[in-house]
């Protein structure tokens, strides 16, 4: 067991594999903050834009 594989995957206790969580994570796109996060950029300019058209 000494000469265990670097790359050797860690599971949790229930058989989990946390390193294709990880990739799978990753790929997925923006996370729940994220897309919060842009979503209020996004409402931020175009209210200004909508304020605007007011005056």
């Amino acid at each position: 067991m000494a000469n265990k594989d670097a790359r050797q995957d860690k599971f949790t206790v229930v058989g989990t594999n946390i390193e294709e969580v990880k990739r799978l994570n990753a790929e997925s796109g923006m996370s729940y903050n994220e897309l919060n996060d842009w979503f209020a950029k996004k409402m931020d300019r175009e209210g200004l834009k909508d304020n605007n058209k007011k005056e």
